[in-house]
């Protein structure tokens, strides 16, 4: 145990430690009017220093240690769920045969979730037909390929909105088949700010899906009762360019197995924000933000927004 240190009081003499650097002389004493004397400041700022140099030894000590990185479960290489978990017995067995083009962008923060539907959409479909690029931002000079497909007549871009077609009016009188479909990849607010920030996402044929079916991803809130996942959405406009409803039923399938299992292991339903406020049930207060407040009451009358 060490001895215990007596409180030294104002008046008390400061002990100086003898050496050749440390002889003391009467201006390192306590100036007037409480103006600290430079023998003060300098025990101040040794103080100061041996604390710092400890400081950084902890942090030097801490940065040594091994890290141990975190052990992820083993996935599986088609469907990229757990291996445990895997939902390839609900994809077909071999790729689905498709003339269209579909180009997802997706969201970079969409791409560690552990529920994304994207892996189990590309599984269902031949790798040259499905291409999966990600990030927030694209022009020409960073993504040649894809300036080059917006650019191109038969290219269409789902995203709703007032001047989007219904696609199936659209492909009926369109004097060019379509040949390749982008969908972006996020929730609603990054989708926006995707489709509004690149110019590059302006230039095709925008459509959208004129569906009263509600969402099967049932795991996940929705805002509006009428909004789908992207493998959803995928499915739909698949099976209406091939003009094959068998398509949308094998999209849809390993999507149904994902929410069967998630739901058996203690998952809830999760209901739209739209059905969540207008039966009186949405948990949060009402926004203060007028525009979020607006929004919100476009909702609750089931006005699309």
């Amino acid at each position: 145990m060490e001895p215990q240190k007596q409180a030294r009081t104002p008046g008390d003499p400061v002990a100086w430690p003898r050496g050749p650097s440390s002889s003391q002389t009467p201006d390192d004493e306590e100036g007037p009017e409480g103006n600290t004397a430079p023998a003060a400041a300098f025990l101040g700022a040794e103080a100061d220093d041996a604390c710092a140099d400890a400081d950084d030894a902890c942090a030097d000590a801490l940065w040594e240690l091994p890290v141990e990185p975190a052990e992820r479960r083993p996935e599986c290489s088609r469907c990229s769920r757990p291996q445990k978990v895997c939902l390839c017995p609900f994809l077909p067995l071999h790729p689905l045969h498709i003339s269209t083009h579909l180009y997802i962008i997706q969201h970079p923060a969409e791409e560690n979730k552990v529920l994304r539907t994207v892996p189990l959409l590309a599984a269902c479909l031949p790798q040259d037909k499905c291409k999966v690029k990600i990030g927030r931002r694209f022009s020409e000079e960073r993504d040649p390929e894809l300036s080059t497909v917006c650019r191109k007549s038969d290219t269409l871009i789902l995203y709703p909105g007032a001047e989007a077609a219904n696609l199936e009016e659209f492909i009926l009188d369109s004097p060019v088949y379509p040949s390749t479909i982008i969908i972006i990849d996020g929730t609603w607010s990054q989708a926006k700010d995707i489709f509004y920030k690149n110019s590059l996402f302006r230039l095709p044929k925008q459509v959208q899906l004129k569906t009263s079916v509600s969402s099967q991803y049932v795991i996940r809130t929705q805002p509006t009762n009428r909004c789908l996942s992207t493998l959803e959405c995928a499915a739909a406009a698949l099976s209406i360019l091939e003009k094959n409803d068998y398509i949308q039923e094998t999209l849809l399938r390993p999507l149904q197995a994902l929410c069967s299992f998630q739901l058996q292991h203690g998952a809830q339903i999760r209901l739209s924000k739209e059905h969540l406020l207008k039966n009186g049930l949405y948990p949060k207060p009402m926004p203060k933000n007028k525009r979020k407040l607006r929004k919100m009451e476009l909702l609750m009358n089931s006005v699309k927004i």
